[in-house]
This record gives C-alpha cells, sequence and structure tokens, in this order.
C-alpha cells in the first residue's frame, strides 16, 4: 500500500518517574558540612561540644532500642506463625543493624568520661528515654510518603512489581517467542496487510488511568477487528492445551488508509483498577496512578532485559485526555506505528547505501526495449 511522506506529530508523552538516585544521600553530606562548618565558626569550647554531641548520639541509640523493644513486645506472640519458632530470629528482626548496641556503649562511655562533678547520668539517661518513648507515642518517627515509595521501590515489593512480574513470567514470556512466526505465517498468506515488518510486533496499551477495554472497536471506531493470529496450545498449571491467542486489527488514519497491527492492553491494569474501587483494598486513585506507572516502568526494564522477548513488543503509554477525544487511542497507535515505519526504511537505508555516482545506476539505464519479433533500432528520432 503506498503512503504519503508523514512527518511525526508533537506527542504528549506521559511522565514515567525513573528510578530515584543518591541525592537526597548527597544532601546529608552537604548539610553535614554546614553545620560542621558553623560549628567551628560558633567557637564553643571543646569539652562541652563533645559531650552534648556524645549525648545526642547515646539519645538517637536509646531511641532506636527502645523502639525495637515496643516491636519485640508484640512479635514475641507469633514466634511460631513468623519466626519458625525462634526468639533469636523475632529479636534480629527487632534490632535489624548490629551496631545500635556498640555504638550506645561507645557514645555512653564518652559522655561519662567527658561528666562535669555534679552532673547526674542516671537523669539524663530518663529523660532521653522519656522523650523517645514520647515521639514513639505520638507517632511523630513514622516515614514520610518519600520514604515509604523508596523504601518499597528499592526492595521491588510494591503491588506494581508483583503484577509486572507476574505479567511476564506468565504470559508475555511464553508468548513473545513465538509472536514472529505467527506474524510470518499470517503475513505469507496476506502479503499486503503486514509489510512492514517492524510492525511484527504485540502492540500493548498500558492507559495510565488503568480504564481498560474488553472491546477495542468500542474503545475507539476507528479501530476494527480482522482476525486472530495463530493459536499457541501448551499445557500451563494443570490445564490441559492451554490456547494462547492475539488478535489482528486495522487502525484507521486521517486520509481513511489502513494500518494492521495485533494489540492488546496490559491486562493486569485491570488488577489496579479493581483495587481502587474496592474500600478493603485501601487503595486511592492516586496511588493507582503512582503503581501504574510503576507497572510501566517495571515492564520496560524486565523487557529490555529479555533476550526471548527482544524486538518482538512495543509498550504503548498513554494518558488520556481531560476531555474526551473520540479517536484518541487509534491516533495514539497510529504514532507508534508510523515511528516503527520510520525505524524499517532507516533500517533498509543503512543496509543498502547509495552507490558513489561514477557508477552505473539501474534507474539511469532507461533503455527501450522493443516487442517486435524482428530486430528494431533502439532509437526513436529515425536514426
Amino acid at each position: 500500500m503506498s503512503r504519503e511522506p508523514w512527518r511525526p506529530r508533537q506527542r504528549c508523552a506521559p511522565l514515567i518517574p525513573r528510578a530515584r538516585g543518591g541525592r537526597a544521600r548527597r544532601a546529608v553530606y552537604v548539610l553535614l558540612g554546614a553545620c560542621a562548618g558553623a560549628l567551628l565558626l560558633a567557637g564553643q569550647p571543646l569539652v562541652p561540644t563533645a559531650r552534648s554531641l556524645a549525648f545526642h548520639f547515646a539519645t538517637l541509640q536509646v531511641g532506636e532500642l527502645l523502639k525495637g523493644a515496643c516491636y519485640l513486645a508484640e512479635e514475641v506472640f507469633h514466634l511460631d506463625s513468623r519466626h519458625h519458632g525462634s526468639f533469636w530470629r523475632a529479636l534480629s528482626t527487632c534490632f535489624p543493624p548490629r551496631w545500635h548496641g556498640p555504638m550506645l556503649l561507645v557514645c555512653g562511655s564518652a559522655y561519662v568520661a567527658l561528666l562535669s562533678d555534679g552532673q547526674q547520668l542516671g537523669l539524663h539517661l530518663i529523660l532521653a528515654s522519656l522523650c523517645q518513648l514520647l515521639i514513639l507515642a505520638l507517632g511523630l518517627q513514622k516515614p514520610s510518603a518519600v520514604e515509604m515509595s523508596e523504601m518499597s521501590e528499592r526492595s521491588k515489593q510494591n503491588v506494581a512489581h508483583g503484577l509486572a512480574w507476574s505479567y511476564y513470567v506468565g504470559y508475555l514470556k511464553i508468548v513473545l517467542p513465538r509472536l514472529k512466526k505467527s506474524m510470518e505465517e499470517f503475513s505469507r498468506a496476506n502479503p499486503n496487510l503486514l509489510a512492514c515488518r517492524k510492525t511484527w510486533k504485540l502492540h500493548i496499551l498500558v492507559p495510565l488511568s488503568c480504564d481498560v477495554y474488553d472491546d477495542l472497536e468500542k474503545a475507539d471506531s476507528n479501530i476494527q477487528y480482522v482476525t486472530d493470529l495463530t493459536e499457541t496450545i501448551l499445557a500451563r498449571g494443570g490445564i490441559k492445551k492451554r490456547v494462547y491467542k492475539h488478535s489482528l486489527y486495522a487502525i484507521t488514519d486521517e486520509e481513511n488508509q489502513l494500518w494492521h497491527c495485533a494489540v492488546e492492553y496490559a491486562t493486569p491494569l485491570q488488577t489496579l483498577f479493581a483495587m481502587s474501587q474496592e474500600d478493603c483494598a485501601a487503595f486511592s486513585r492516586e496511588e493507582r496512578l503512582e503503581q501504574a506507572k510503576l507497572f510501566y516502568r517495571t515492564m520496560e526494564e524486565i523487557l529490555k532485559g529479555s533476550k526471548e522477548c527482544a524486538d518482538a513488543y512495543r509498550l504503548i503509554a498513554y494518558e488520556e485526555p481531560e476531555e474526551a477525544e473520540t479517536h484518541f487511542l487509534s491516533r495514539e497507535i497510529l504514532w507508534h506505528l508510523r515511528q516503527e515505519h520510520l525505524e524499517e526504511i532507516a533500517v533498509l537505508e543503512r543496509s543498502h547505501p547509495h552507490t558513489p555516482s561514477t557508477a552505473l545506476d539501474s534507474a539511469e539505464l532507461n533503455l527501450q526495449i522493443s516487442v517486435s519479433d524482428l530486430p528494431q533500432p533502439l532509437r526513436t528520432d529515425g536514426f
């Protein structure tokens, strides 16, 4: 099918957050240097300053030990179900950093060594413990939303991580390595529909709103179902002859030309949407959006590292406009199909570079071949 040259339109891509860097730790070092500089400029006597510093460090360690003791008071009732009946295992989970005890010992010893006459160590420890317990009771030491988000992302314990890995291991890793063969079989039977090999991929729609249509034709009238590709039949999880298949769709562009591709939604997004509708899930709309973005980023990282799925997929993440647009989805898919078409043209140009101007080009040899049985002159000017 002949198509007019296309220029990429300006597209508002969704903002997918990257993994957090080490800027927060670098900020700690900067502020630490600034505080140390301010302390030096203050010109305070060394001994009282060292004593105050040792006391503050000791207070922090006392707070951590008291918090661990409070958690241990709960965990001793769950030794069998959570800690395999081991008290020491419960103890190690309540006091994870092993240096709290030695740090408290060092700071306490330094504080005692720097004490002057008449000061009461016991009173200071009681006051420090009281302050730390008040902080715990009032919930003033809870991690912020950013801290919780960073911890869950670093430990790969988000809902999105679980859904992404389940989607990859339980579905994409099975179907994507077989997709090229299915597309090739269909292309041999229908050579005009899938002319561009770069579109021989599974186009996976990732709406960040998690609003997934079961019928793509209802989502956009410019998307029409054509047929199903060859089925993959496997025994999976005790199910005999489980069927995996993809649907081929025709996308109508602005000039009523048809572009064909295999496209479907990332179905785990339906789980995120359903969770946000259930009160017992305690999953807000903002959390759903954050998890949808994290799902896309995790899928991107997983598939980039998968050799079996290389060049067999294209993730299409998008945010639906606030004002409803009739053909927004088809335009989004078409943008990616046209990008793939341009990528194929670029690959062909690299594999078939232009010959030097001194060489004869077949297009320049415009020979006039006679169709008569008798020999005829090649020139038509009568000579």
